[in-house]
């Protein structure tokens, strides 16, 4: 998140092989003996091109999905992050591949322009936050 124009920004990413207009928020696979909020520190960095400082758990979306002919159980868990520096887009070259863009979004649109229910959710709850 950033402020800017007296208005609450969001880094969001379309993902690799998507088409225009997917947005979806940065995340990842948790590393071993990597804690979550470091995972999302990290993961950030390397899809936006992005640094920023942890406000705290936002929330988990859990969903299923199937691979291979079984259904796979899935927990993601989201973090605020209050952007500290480097720009948007500035995505490292060995990440490019996972990022065809990112882009600051208005966050009270977030919940209309992200792609997946569960993300537009954790929206609606960043917003809730930083405005109380």
């Amino acid at each position: 998140m950033r402020r800017m124009r007296s208005r609450w920004w969001l880094a969001a990413i379309r993902p690799g092989g998507k088409r225009e207009g997917v947005w979806a928020l940065p995340k990842g696979n948790v590393g071993r003996g990597e804690p979550p909020e470091a995972t999302a520190l990290r993961e950030v960095t390397e899809e936006t091109g992005l640094e920023g400082d942890s406000l705290g758990k936002l929330g988990d979306v859990k969903y299923v999905y199937t691979r291979g002919g079984a259904r796979i159980f899935k927990v993601v868990s989201f973090y605020l992050l209050r952007h500290r520096r480097g720009r948007i887009d500035d995505v490292p070259p060995a990440f490019r591949h996972e990022v065809a863009e990112a882009r600051w979004l208005p966050l009270e649109e977030a919940p209309r322009l992200l792609a997946y229910r569960g993300e537009r959710h954790m929206a609606k709850e960043a917003l809730a936050r930083l405005e109380a």
